[in-house]
Formats: structure tokens, C-alpha cells, sequence
């Protein structure tokens, strides 16, 4: 059975479940254009002192200068020079002439009922809501699909400021218990938390030191195992090394859970669990970067069971995806740069193994196991599309639409009737659709309405040719009817790294700029997942420059073709993407007029020191400790490569000083160097949040303002 879905007709449907009530905002609610009046930008007289050191190391011969190490310190002269900086960023931000108007925008159309993508587990139905300015989403349960939804869990009451996120769940295999995990400020330090179901209480189980770990359960429900740090000398969990397994026993103190796993003389492996084959089996996962892992499997029911390999070669990314019976199904991208689904019978050891989804021209995105059908999600030139098979490897139906979007869900326990998937694009905000995984029809469940008529927005994609001919996709909305005279604001975002793939979503960020009458572009960039394992590894290591000369290219695009200008253009990226803003605006600065470096990685030669998790990026970017990776490193790092009197783009650098990923000296040391080398009156200003890390978990009011910011100064640096 085919499922066609057509957005127009989505967006048309009004049946389904209704949970709350919802806000809608009328056509006159939305601002003219002419409303957003601005000046020029306003200058900066002074900057704060920055002191420099006499710091020097040595790579490979060649001696480079670290004035501003000082800054990777924790120390109260860091805290003043932090203050200081706010004191200069935050009057400046407030007094911009758009600020008020981007922020009462924003919280305008932030108000809107937000849904995940419910699941089905032990024929209970869970899913996460926010009424609209929530600082963080509420977890519900209902019992089937059409019980009354409950509050489960509700993380806005854990904190005043809304700075108390929930980061994770896992429900037991019975939903008798939930596991969540709680991060305070951003950080990505957690603590696990155990909710009985029936009662919504917590039991007294609480576990520290978590930082990326999952949560495997046993089938009983009598505990679960998950990886945590090992403690130091002092008492406190130590990133720097890697994590072992642990099972917690429902009930018990932390300090009385057992240590079942570590990989001893391997120090970048970090192992995580899954369990397999009714509770008789721990399937473990290493992780030690974003290229290969291995997998392996140990026997529960012998106390000192060996381990078995179940993919030892490193030849690829493997991940687990479900079981049936004695046959586990993995994806991989061994021999499959697009990806493929492979079969391991296994009973206490490999018996065979076989593809079972063939790789095709496709990106293949992820797969779930439910009813004994493999729904894989796919990526058609970096558009959703999903394909359905039953385990005798045959297509049995697909679920596609024609407008650019992404499909994501199919969520929920291997044995469910039920499952769910949402349909979302840049100018559309969702729906979320019931699948009958028996009899293959789809069912509109809930449509997210935010009162904005998105007929009057356009969304393209384009492909364009990068410095070596290579041709790249980009994504561009802007409103119906854009002159192209080459006079349009416009933002251009990539990201181009760790086989991440940026789909068509929706965000109200993005909305409110493009509202405005303005331009958002973004590039689909070498080192991504979007085109698999290839395009991915061609922006890596000594390719890395690959990237940036995309992200160039993309700006120079939208130049020739008549979208913009050089004085109307601004770049913004976070993580890896301030890696790209600030790579780029360093080599390319007169391309663009503002850049917008968020939470970035900036200091390559010394950006794998503060933990393990950091070295292991050394999978994209390579470690300045190999003299052929240091010179690609050093040649494009954006604390290394400012020059003293270059006229740089008008820069705000943001960062959160709870960030422990990409923690924020990377920022601090990047903004101390640009200000310094500045060669002309264009501002270059540092805001730190306090009580944020590198993103998730943000309650909205800090990102309605931190967007208000950033969309404030764009406005003025582009005029």
C-alpha cells in the first residue's frame, strides 16, 4: 500500500486528536516591514583591556604564540574579564533600534502548542507538549490513544529561572518506570532520575556522573545498565578518561551499583549498553570517534562470560537497531558510504551475517524495528523520504511528499500497532501522523497550527559549484515575490561537519527573520551526512578546507545571483558551525558584513585538551600532535589566522559559561584576538550567558532574548 502525502492537503486537514487548545495569531498581527526602521550601526570607542602573555609552544618546529592562554584558566580574573565584556555586549545589544521589536516579535510567535512525536510503549502513549512560551516542554502519558493525557513530568517546576532541563528519557520495557535525565544550567553533566509511572513519584535512585550515556533495561524491570566516568582522587568524575558500564539495581544507593564493562588498555574506547535476546545478552557499543565503532556482546548469564565480537574491523559505522528472536539488525557503512541494513544471527556467538537493505544513490538516515517491519528514513537529496520493509528484504510501502520537508518518528516498542511520524519544513511547523503498522495507512493525528499563512513564503533549493567544482545544494526561503536586485538582507548558515545533515525544519527564529522581508540560505556543506560516508569524509582532517571554501561559495552564489550583496550579507553557525563563521570570516572577510559565531570551536591546535570527549572530534578535525594535521590546522584555526589591521565583518561572538563541550575559552580567547586585530569601526562583542551550556536544554525566554540579540545586530550591521 503506497501513503502519498501532499502538503497542500496536510495543511488543509483538520481532523485528529486535540489535546489543548490553540493560539492563533491574525494577518494583521504581523509587522510592515517598514515598521523595522534603523540607523547605522553604532561604533565601539574602546574595548576591555586584554592582558597577553609570553606563551609559546613548539609544534613540529614551528614555534606559535598563545597570548591569551590566560583566558583557559578558571580563575576570578577570568570572571572580571567575562563581566567586562558583558558590560560592554549587553548595553549595546539592549540599545539597538531593532532589539524591542525583534524580541516582542519573537515571543509573539513563539506562542504557538508544540508537539513531539508521540510512542507507544507497553500500549501506553507518551509524548512531550509545550503550551507555547514554556521554558521547557512537559512530558505526558496517556493510557492508549485515546486516554486523557497526564502530566508525567513537568521540568518547569524544578527551577525558577527554567535553567533545569530534562535531556533524556527511557521508559522501562513495562512503562512501570521512567528514567530521565536532568542537566542544571546546560551542562552536559547528568543526573539520573527514576519516576514510577502509576504514582508519578520518584523513587530515591539518584545517579552522578553522566555525561552522553543511554539507559538499558532489563526485561523485569529490576534495573538498568548505563556507562558513567570514573571518580579521581578527589571525588570527582573525570571526563578525561573513558566510561564503563555500570548496572543500577531499582532501589539502591549509586555507590552500591556494579561495574560489568570497561575496556582496559584502551583509552579512547567508551563503551555503552544495550540489552538483547530477553535479558540474557549486553550488547556494547564502543565509541572513539564519528567514523567507525565496534560492537561486541557479553553473556549475562555467566558471571565471567568472554566477550564476542560482533563487528570488530572498524570498517564502518554500526548501529544497533532491534532484534527478532536470535537475528539483530544493524545499520552500517561498511562498504555502504550511503549506508545499508545488515542481519547478525547470533546465539552466543556469530553465526552469519548478510544485508538485508541494499545501499543506494539515497542517504539512508536511520531505521526502526516495529511490527516486524524496518521503516527506513531516508535522504533524497537532502529531502525526506521513508521506505517500509518487511525482514525478507522486500519494499512493502512508502510514505513521501512533494513539498521540501523532513519526515521524522517511528518511534516506540518492536511489538507496537502503532506508530507515529511528523512531517515538518521551513515554512511548515508540523504534522504528526498515526501509522497502523499492520495495514500501512496513515492517519492525520495532530496538525501544529501558529496562525501564520505560510502560502505567502517560498522555499527552494538550489545547487551551486564549489572551488573545486564540486556542485552543492542549498536550501533558500524568503517571501513570495523577492525582487532580485542584489539589495536583500540576507543569512547565510552551514554547519559541514561529524556527518551531521541539516534537513528542512521548521524554526521560529528563522520565521521571524524571514518575515521581515528577508533572505535565509542554508548550505547543505561538505563534511556533513547529507550525500553519506563520502561527502562526509571530503570536509574532514587535511579536507577540511573543503568546507569553508563551500560555505565561500555558497556567499558568492547568492551575490551573482542577485539575492544580495557583500554590505547586506551575514553568516552564522554554532559548535562546529563557529568553526565555519569564524574560519571564514577570516578568509574571506570582505564577503560579508556580520557574522554570528555561536558556542564555536576556534582554537584547533588546543581544542582536544579539556576532555575526552573533545580528543574524540579528532575523528573530523585531526590533533595538532600530527605534524600533517597540525599544518592543516593551523592554516585555517580562527584564533590563529586574524590578521593586525584587516577590516573584519561586524562580530558577535556568543557563548554559555556552563558550555563543558565546546567549553567557552574557545570564545573568549577568538574575541580577545579579533578585537585586538580589528582594522576598522565595525564592533566585535562577546556576550556569555550565565546559567547556559552549548544549547540544549536553553529555556525559551533565554533564547527569545539571545535571538533578539542576534537578529537586532544583523539588522543594524547590514543597513
Amino acid at each position: 500500500m503506497k501513503t502519498k502525502l501532499i502538503y497542500a492537503a496536510v495543511v488543509a486537514a483538520s481532523a485528529g486528536v486535540t489535546f489543548a487548545c490553540s493560539t492563533s495569531y491574525s494577518d494583521n498581527a504581523e509587522p510592515a516591514k517598514s515598521e523595522m526602521q534603523h540607523t547605522a550601526m553604532p561604533t565601539v570607542s574602546s574595548y576591555p583591556e586584554t592582558k597577553t602573555v609570553a606563551q609559546q609552544d613548539n609544534y613540529h618546529g614551528t614555534t606559535v604564540s598563545d597570548p591569551y592562554r590566560w583566558l583557559e584558566e578558571e580563575s576570578e580574573e577570568v570572571n572580571a574579564w567575562v563581566e567586562a565584556q558583558n558590560e560592554l555586549a549587553r548595553p549595546y545589544l539592549a540599545e539597538l533600534p531593532s532589539k524591542a521589536l525583534y524580541k516582542e516579535r519573537l515571543t509573539a510567535l513563539w506562542d504557538y502548542e508544540k508537539y513531539s512525536t508521540p510512542y507507544m510503549v507497553n500500549d501506553k502513549l507518551f509524548y512531550t507538549y509545550n503550551n507555547g512560551l514554556q521554558n521547557q516542554y512537559v512530558l505526558y502519558m496517556a493510557d492508549g490513544l485515546n486516554g486523557k493525557p497526564e502530566v508525567l513530568i513537568d521540568p518547569n517546576t524544578l527551577s525558577d529561572d527554567g535553567t533545569v532541563s530534562m535531556a533524556s528519557t527511557e521508559l522501562s520495557p513495562k512503562a512501570s518506570y521512567l528514567a530521565y535525565m536532568l542537566s542544571d544550567g546546560g551542562t552536559d553533566w547528568k543526573t539520573i532520575h527514576i519516576r514510577e509511572t502509576s504514582n508519578k513519584s520518584d523513587l530515591t535512585d539518584v545517579i552522578k556522573g553522566v555525561k552522553f550515556s543511554n539507559v538499558a533495561w532489563l526485561p523485569d524491570e529490576s534495573g538498568f545498565f548505563y556507562s558513567r566516568y570514573p571518580e579521581n582522587d578527589a571525588g570527582e568524575f573525570d571526563d578525561s578518561q573513558t566510561v564503563s558500564i555500570y548496572f543500577h539495581a531499582i532501589g539502591t544507593a549509586q555507590n552500591e551499583d556494579t561495574k560489568v564493562f570497561s575496556f582496559d588498555g584502551k583509552p579512547t574506547w567508551n563503551p555503552y549498553p544495550q540489552v538483547i535476546q530477553d535479558g540474557e545478552t549486553l550488547l556494547i557499543s564502543v565509541f572513539e570517534g564519528y567514523e567507525a565503532n565496534g560492537v561486541y556482546a557479553k553473556s549475562l548469564k555467566e558471571k565471567n562470560s568472554k566477550l564476542i565480537p560482533i563487528f570488530d574491523k572498524w570498517d564502518g559505522r554500526y548501529d544497533f537497531i532491534g532484534e527478532k528472536e536470535d537475528t539483530l539488525f544493524f545499520t552500517s557503512t561498511a562498504d555502504a558510504p550511503t549506508g545499508k541494513v545488515v542481519k547478525v544471527e547470533f546465539d552466543n556467538g556469530v553465526q552469519s551475517s548478510e544485508t538485508v537493505i541494499e545501499s543506494t544513490s539515497d542517504t539512508l538516515n536511520s531505521v526502526s524495528l516495529l511490527g516486524g517491519k524496518l521503516f527506513a528514513q531516508y535522504l533524497k537529496d537532502v529531502k525526506g523520504q521513508v521506505s517500509v520493509f518487511d525482514l525478507s528484504r522486500e519494499q512493502i510501502d512508502d510514505i513521501s511528499f512533494s513539498d521540501i520537508g523532513s519526515v521524522s518518528g517511528f518511534y516506540g516498542d518492536k511489538t507496537a500497532d502503532t506508530t507515529f511520524y511528523k512531517l515538518t519544513g521551513f515554512t511548515n511547523p508540523g504534522q504528526v501522523y498515526a501509522y497502523d503498522v499492520q495495514i500501512g495507512e496513515s492517519t492525520l493525528f495532530k496538525r501544529i497550527d501558529t496562525g501564520i499563512n505560510y502560502d505567502d513564503y517560498v522555499t527552494k533549493q538550489v545547487f551551486y559549484t564549489s572551488k573545486d567544482g564540486t556542485k552543492v545544494p542549498m536550501f533558500i526561503v524568503h517571501k513570495k515575490g523577492l525582487k532580485l536586485d542584489g539589495n536583500n538582507k540576507t543569512l547565510l548558515y552551514g554547519y559541514g561537519g561529524f556527518n551531521i545533515s541539516l534537513k528542512p525544519g521548521y524554526s521560529v527564529s528563522r520565521m521571524v527573520w524571514v518575515e521581515q522581508g528577508n533572505v535565509l540560505a542554508i548550505a547543505n556543506l561538505r563534511g556533513g551526512g547529507e550525500y553519506g560516508q563520502q561527502w562526509h569524509k571530503a570536509g574532514t582532517k587535511l579536507n577540511k578546507q573543503n568546507v569553508f571554501d563551500d560555505f565561500i561559495a555558497a556567499g558568492e552564489y547568492l551575490v551573482e545571483s542577485g539575492y544580495t550583496n557583500p554590505q547586506k550579507m551575514g553568516i552564522q553557525g554554532g559548535s562546529n558551525g563557529g568553526l565555519l563563521v569564524g574560519a571564514t570570516l577570516t578568509q574571506r572577510p570582505n564577503l560579508f558584513a556580520a557574522a554570528l559565531p555561536a558556542v564555536g570551536v576556534l582554537d584547533m591546535l588546543r581544542y582536544h585538551t579539556p576532555s575526552a570527549n573533545a580528543r574524540a572530534w579528532s575523528s573530523d578535525y585531526g590533533l595538532s600532535e600530527n605534524n600533517d594535521e597540525f599544518e592543516a590546522l593551523y592554516a585555517y584555526s580562527p584564533v590563529h589566522n586574524t590578521k593586525p589591521g584587516t577590516c573584519y565583518p561586524a562580530t558577535l561572538v556568543t557563548t554559555g559559561d556552563h558550555d563543558d563541550r565546546v567549553v567557552p575559552w574557545h570564545s573568549y580567547k577568538f574575541a580577545a584576538q579579533l578585537q585586538a586585530d580589528q582594522g576598522c569601526d565595525n564592533p566585535v562583542l562577546l556576550r556569555v550567558e550565565t546559567r547556559a551550556g552549548h544549547g540544549a536544554g536553553t529555556p525559551t525566554w533565554m533564547r527569545i532574548e539571545g535571538y533578539a540579540d542576534q537578529w537586532a545586530f544583523l539588522e543594524s550591521a547590514l543597513e
